[in-house]
Formats: structure tokens, sequence, C-alpha cells
């Protein structure tokens, strides 16, 4: 009765869940895998799926072939980044499907974490797959590169892009203008130096600007760069007196945790983390897990042995996507596995950017908002993830910081409080960003159809 009764005042109740790694033996093509090697990192990356012929060696019978025609579709026509799927990832979609191929289909049509990293044709809005207003590089990151790769958004942050592939591909890729492979609609920008001669440039930027206290090291996934590279470049920034906070960008952890805990890789960081402690620099670790599917055994394990070897804190920065985790339930269900269970703290939740065919993944700021109110006070304070929005030429804005909003047509206003990139603040300037059109009430939907808002 007070469970009920519980239930009844509260939408979400909390219980405890164990994380789970999937059987891969599930899968006709992982039948004979042993436990060694799918822990084994270089296993995990030499059987990834870049198409649909690896992806029928992988699951057999188990997909109807209307999937493939749905996915090839898509490829041909709406996706931005190339198929680029760890085992470890692909193990956690539709891990409790029948066998059947009809329910197997439908389930793995329906998994949440197949949908934004194996999108189909069908998920596509047939009406507006794209927003009038969504661009390659749409937070201007290359407008603000102060040397190839080093973006200088804010006043005292810089954005290390020291390489542009990842162990996986998202298919909401904010840097899809730059990572990975090309793909039919999507010619891809090149970083043109050779990356020693980029770092260099980079550390000699910091050097010269003493105003920059924090570092984003990133890319692309740091996981893709060979270690003692990262480890050298690493304590190369620790030498630079005015760096403060190092954070590396790694959604690896959770697509790839078997790098993590590479032993060479454990006792590098070890090195690594005890020269900030040292020095007294915030050294973190940036992950991007979206649901909680993905959050599994190894992925704490990793976590754990990051923290074990010196890192002073994992943090999770994920995507709000339709279909994946925009319902309280859904987010709150992934804090808990995340804080509870792997040790790493949610930290952001970002609306979708407006990149190219993104629409049937973006939500409304209205829904972002209703979304943080409603997940307030079931986690503990420094563990409740901020929402928010990041918005062309201002930054991370809390999806509550909006200056000024037009529901009916789907246009929030934001303001700056400082510069951006190396430009003065224009304080008296509203800056704009936009719902999806879908979500909007008819008669914003018509005038967006009617061209009225269109660049």
């Amino acid at each position: 009765m007070n469970h009920q009764m519980n239930a009844a005042r509260h939408p979400y109740t909390y219980v405890r869940r164990p994380l789970v790694e999937p059987d891969w033996r599930r899968l006709p093509g992982w039948r004979g895998v042993t436990d060694a090697q799918w822990r084994d990192a270089q296993w995990q990356r030499a059987h990834c799926v870049q198409h649909a012929g690896q992806l029928r060696a992988v699951v057999g019978d188990l997909l109807q072939e209307s999937f493939y025609a749905d996915l090839a579709a898509d490829r041909a026509r709406f996706a931005t980044m190339s198929m680029l799927i760890t085992p470890q990832l692909l193990n956690v979609m539709a891990p409790d499907a029948a066998s059947d191929p009809a329910a197997f289909t439908r389930a793995f049509l329906a998994d949440p974490v197949r949908r934004y990293l194996l999108p189909v044709g069908s998920d596509r809005h047939p009406v507006w797959p794209s927003h009038p207003r969504a661009r390659r590089d749409s937070l201007h990151e290359a407008e603000m590169w102060v040397v190839e790769g080093l973006t200088h958004r804010y006043p005292t942050k810089v954005l290390a892009e020291l390489l542009s592939t990842c162990p996986q591909y998202c298919g909401h890729c904010t840097r899809m203008d730059l990572v990975g492979t090309s793909t039919p609609q999507v010619v891809k920008a090149r970083l043109a130096l050779k990356p020693v001669d980029r770092q260099e440039l980079m550390l000699d930027y910091l050097k010269r600007t003493p105003g920059v206290r924090d570092v984003v090291v990133s890319g692309g996934d740091v996981a893709n760069l060979p270690w003692p590279r990262l480890e050298t470049f690493l304590l190369r920034l620790l030498e630079l007196e005015s760096v403060r906070d190092i954070r590396l960008a790694t959604k690896a952890l959770i697509g790839l945790p078997q790098h993590w805990l590479q032993p060479g890789v454990v006792e590098g960081m070890g090195r690594v983390a005890a020269v900030a402690r040292a020095r007294g620099v915030n050294l973190a670790i940036h992950t991007h897990a979206n649901h909680v599917r993905s959050v599994t055994p190894l992925v704490a394990e990793a976590a754990r042995a990051m923290l074990d070897a010196g890192v002073r804190d994992v943090r999770n920065q994920g995507v709000l996507l339709r279909g994946v985790n925009t319902t309280p339930g859904d987010l709150l269900d992934l804090c808990f596995a995340l804080q509870g269970e792997a040790g790493i703290l949610p930290y952001y939740f970002y609306l979708c950017d407006l990149i190219p065919n993104a629409e049937h993944w973006r939500i409304p700021v209205h829904q972002a908002q209703r979304l943080q109110e409603a997940i307030m006070g079931y986690l503990p304070g420094y563990a409740t993830p901020r929402l928010v929005c990041d918005v062309p030429y201002v930054g991370k804005r809390w999806v509550h910081q909006v200056a000024e909003y037009d529901r009916e047509r789907g246009i929030s206003y934001w303001s700056q409080n400082h510069g951006i990139g190396l430009q003065p603040a224009d304080q008296d300037r509203r800056f704009p960003f936009y719902d999806p059109i879908d979500t909007l009430p008819e008669p914003g939907r018509r005038w967006w159809a009617d061209g009225e808002g269109r660049p």
C-alpha cells in the first residue's frame, strides 16, 4: 500500500537495477567469441560494423530484408556520418529480442541506441528532414580556430581537436562537418597540418595566451590517438602554469571501454594524473552516454579504472534525442545508472544541434524546460544534470535562460554575456535558436512551409 501511495505522489519511482552486459553469443556471428576476445580492445576495433554486409555477418537471418532496404535508403539520401559501430555498442541493441526475424526486426528498429548509431530512412522526418537553418558546422567552431583545430570560443576555455576520427560514429554528431569519412551527402572538411605541427601550434598559442585556464582535449575521440602521443601532449599541457583544468573527451568510455582498460592506458593515465595532482590541475574525463542500455558492467569497470588511476572526475555529456531519452523516466534511469552504478557524474544534456537531417532527433526548447523541471529532486544535487542549449555565437545556456521565445514559430532568442571567439560581447543583440518545425502549432508550420523563415 505504501508503495502504491508513493507511486501516486511521484511520477518516477527509483528501483536499483544492476548493470547488465548482454550476452553477445545470442548473435549468430559472435557465438564463438570468448570472454577474453570480448575484453580485448584490438578485437573490438577489428570487428566494428562498417557496412551492411558486416551487419549481416553478425546478426545472420535475424534482420529482415526490409531493414537493409531502409538502411540503404538512409545511406543514399540522408546519412551525414559513415557507419562505424563497435561490437560493444551493437551488443546493447535489442538485447532481449526474440529470435524470430519479424520480432527481432521490430525490436531492433525500436531500440533507442540503434536510433542514433544506426539511423534508417524511415527514422527521418518525411517533410522536414532538415531545418532550413541547419548548418554543417552549426556552432561555427572552425570560424573560431586560432590555429587549426584549436577553437577559442569562451574567454577562459579552448577546445583542442587533435584528430578527426572516433572508434564509433553517432548520427547526431555536432562535428559532422569534420569527423569521419565522407558520405554521399557530406564531403568532409579535413585537417591539413601534420598532427605534430598542429599540436605545436596549439601549445604555442596557449603559452602566449595565459587567460586560458581550461583545455578540452577532443577530436574526434582521444581514444583514437595512440596513447604515447596523447600522454606526451598532456604532459606538455601540464607544464603551462596557466592551465588549471584539462578534460579528455571520449565516447569510447561507453562505446569501447576495453580501450580504457588496457594496462598501458591505465598506467599512462596514472602517470599523467600524478603530475596533474602534484601541480593542482583538475584532470577529468568527459564521456557520452545517451541511454541506460549503453551503461554496462564493462563501462563501470573502465570508469573505476580511470578514477583509481587518479582522474578527478568522470562526467557524462549526453544529447537529448527523441525516441531515446526525452521522457523523465528514460533520463532518470540513465542518470541513476551513471551516477549510482558506474561512478560517472551526469553533467550536461544538450539539445541536439542544428545540423542537417537531424530533425527527427531534436526536441523544442519548451520540452527541454519541462524535462529539467521533471527530474529535479530525484538525484543528488551534484548529480542532477543541467539541460543546455548550445546557441550559435552565444555558447551553452541552461534551457531556462532564454531571453525571448516565439513558441508559435519555434524561435528562441538568447543573449551574450561575453564575447564569442575573439569578438567582443554584443549584449544588446539577441541570437536565435530554432525548434523542430514538426513540433510547432499549425500556424507556425505554415509560416515555415511558406518560406517566411528561410535565410
